[in-house]
């Protein structure tokens, strides 16, 4: 009996122990998961800026207005009205914001400055172009298809998987082009993107023209923003942009992307491919641009001088 109380003794001590070494784990893991928690939160915090983009003279609302941060893969697009909603993490405060669009001045402010404001909205100056010089030009031309021109169904990418339906996942001003050789003066006339399967309701590009120059730089060579509306009773096999109203002139390699700016309805978004190099992808105009593969079907019709 008395080996027996010994023994109950003894494992009660144990008990007693293990409970309280327990007791201090569980005690140290909630006070390491609060420091956690509490780091996260610090890191997350931030603000959603909410504002109008607008003409600065006539106060005229910018639609489709590229915001982002400068040399972060953070950004928007503002809606056909000016509007828009773009949240910041406090970890970019010491960055740059910059409003940006095809045909007015680039607005660049540190973002702690521009929160300070508490009114977000923004106006851009219009940019003003000098009247190029006319040249006539005698020599002949020829019309010539440059790019890929892949029309095979079978092989194809997707700016939209069937597994993830919400094309709002995809980030607004993201864009997909393909960079073009060309060796010679030639006037564009139209750009062509040959379509695999298209079910969303509508999706809003803007067409972008860039220079190529050395070390991945591009310059957008447009004066003005062109967009295409595409819905799925307009489009069959392709998208095509009429671009002769542009008097859009290349002198060399140029790189033809179609950025997206809005969207109705879901569904599937895939385009002709095949593998291949020079196809180029960037989420906003802020941030490097990327290579990758498959080669989109992205081809331009052009005159040619002879």
């Amino acid at each position: 009996m008395e080996k027996y109380s010994k023994l109950n003794n003894t494992i009660g001590v144990r008990e007693y122990f293990k409970n309280r070494v327990s007791s201090k784990s569980l005690m140290y893991g909630g006070v390491k998961f609060f420091i956690i928690l509490l780091s996260s939160n610090v890191l997350v915090y931030g603000q959603t800026l909410l504002g109008t983009v607008s003409e600065k003279n006539s106060n005229l609302p910018v639609e489709y207005v590229n915001i982002g941060i400068v040399g972060r893969n953070v950004g928007t697009v503002s809606d056909q009205n000016g509007k828009y909603s773009l949240r910041i993490n406090q970890q970019h405060y010491n960055d740059t914001l910059i409003f940006s669009c095809i045909g007015y001045h680039s607005y660049y402010v540190k973002i702690s400055d521009f929160i300070s404001l508490n009114n977000w909205n923004v106006s851009l100056e219009k940019r003003e172009y000098a009247i190029s010089e006319v040249v006539v030009r005698t020599r002949k031309v020829r019309q010539k298809t440059l790019g890929n021109t892949a029309s095979n169904k079978l092989m194809w990418s997707n700016w939209m998987t069937p597994s993830n339906r919400n094309f709002g996942n995809r980030i607004l001003g993201y864009e997909v082009g393909l960079l073009i050789p060309n060796k010679r003066v030639s006037f564009l006339k139209e750009v062509n993107w040959n379509i695999a399967k298209f079910t969303y309701d509508t999706i809003i590009f803007r067409v972008n023209v860039y220079n190529a120059h050395e070390g991945m730089r591009f310059e957008n060579i447009l004066k003005s923003p062109f967009y295409v509306t595409v819905t799925k009773e307009n489009v069959k096999d392709k998208i095509t942009v009429d671009l002769r109203d542009f008097d859009i002139v290349v002198e060399g390699d140029f790189l033809v992307t179609f950025e997206y700016v809005n969207y109705s309805g879901s569904g599937d978004f895939n385009y002709c491919a095949r593998f291949g190099k020079n196809i180029y992808r960037i989420r906003w105009q802020r941030e490097e641009w990327r290579q990758g593969v498959p080669k989109p079907s992205i081809w331009a019709l052009v005159d040619v001088e002879r």
